[in-house]
């Protein structure tokens, strides 16, 4: 009952839009084998209550279908990668009314899958291999098929496998935008030579990107990690790498040279008090976990711009990042994949801390 109570109102317009428009408008392409194959009912991970951070496996969710004269993709998901805290994000960010007659709480919404039905005019016609972070508005992707926008999808990079994919989208997409958008910086090579960035959380998911990219554009960085990571940090060539169990980082930005010219935290709390720290006077901090006002510490001097951003699912910027994977370029921050029937395991294996990089769930398509 669940189900039909969300998707009732959505099946009758859509049988309506569909009745009355003109076929020329509601014409798509499918891939035909795959499309007349597509189940009505489908496996999916369900939280049934988002005051719990419960989650059960279904087997009777609906199969979605693309709106006729929109921008939707019928995709076959293949892997999906879940995000630390997202079975939160109800209970702490309640979805707007306009979006919650039609979300099911299904969660993770970094994806990678084939296209099975596509608009006419759509650059990902069926049969292409796609990825994106679709928007936490809509149901998301831990279930057999899903839908995507055709703005918020790209081609998957052919040189990953498809667990390697599905960690890709937010975390690229963040560290792409903190540096090419939000701190204005070119996302051309070598063009930040001489420029000193400065980044907290530098092994995580989006840490690993935003030192990837950050070494592309030439700049000198700084990482800050766990014991545990140095050596991945290491190896993601960041110049200077602390190690914040045994670095004060307030007195190693003391020393004459060591200021930079962007911070970037991905932790909040104490990682982004000591962002303050490093910043030259002039300079800019961002953080992509909390506003810095909030964490600013007494005694900070000088003119330092700062703000907090949410990332926003833009295809066109993931194109880039799969035009550099397919080039060599890039690390994939994946720890762990693991069958959908084995779903539990993988939050728990977040839920613990213990990850390092993302956790994905593989859908078993062959």
């Amino acid at each position: 009952m669940l189900f039909s109570h969300h998707l009732r109102p959505f099946t009758s317009l859509a049988a309506q839009i569909q009745a009355s428009a003109p076929q020329t408008t509601l014409r798509r392409t499918f891939v035909s084998t795959a499309a007349m194959a597509t189940p009505k009912l489908q496996k999916a991970i369900l939280q049934p209550d988002v005051q719990s951070t419960d989650v059960i496996l279904i087997t009777d969710h609906p199969v979605p279908v693309a709106k006729p004269s929109s921008t939707e993709h019928l995709i076959r998901v293949h892997t999906t990668a879940i995000t630390n805290g997202e079975l939160l994000w109800g209970k702490n960010f309640p979805i707007p009314a306009e979006y919650s007659a039609t979300k099911i709480m299904v969660p993770c919404n970094d994806v990678a899958g084939t296209v099975l039905t596509a608009p006419e005019s759509s650059p990902f016609q069926p049969g292409t291999e796609v990825y994106a972070r679709s928007n936490y508005y809509r149901t998301g992707c831990a279930r057999e098929y899903s839908i995507l926008l055709t703005e918020e999808m790209a081609k998957r990079p052919q040189r990953l496998t498809w667990a390697e994919s599905a960690t890709v989208p937010m975390s690229a997409e963040t560290a792409w935008q903190a540096l090419f958008v939000q701190a204005g910086l070119e996302p051309k090579a070598g063009s930040a030579k001489g420029k000193r960035i400065f980044i907290t959380a530098a092994s995580g998911a989006v840490g690993t990107w935003l030192v990837q990219l950050s070494k592309w554009i030439g700049a000198e960085v700084i990482g800050t990690c766990g014991s545990s990571s140095v050596e991945w940090v290491k190896s993601l060539k960041a110049d200077t790498v602390l190690d914040y169990t045994n670095t004060n980082v307030k007195e190693w930005a003391s020393v004459e040279g060591n200021k930079v010219d962007l911070a970037i935290d991905c932790f909040g709390g104490k990682s982004l008090e000591d962002a303050w720290w490093v910043v030259k006077d002039g300079a800019t901090l961002i953080s992509i976990y909390q506003p810095p006002e909030q964490k600013k510490p007494a005694g900070v001097k000088g003119n330092i711009k700062n703000f907090f951003f949410i990332m926003e699912s833009k295809g066109d910027q993931l194109q880039k990042v799969t035009e550099l994977i397919d080039c060599g370029f890039g690390k994939t921050a994946l720890d762990s994949s693991f069958p959908l029937d084995h779903f539990q395991e993988a939050f728990a294996k977040l839920k613990s801390g213990k990850a390092k990089g993302k956790v994905v769930i593989d859908l078993g398509v062959v």
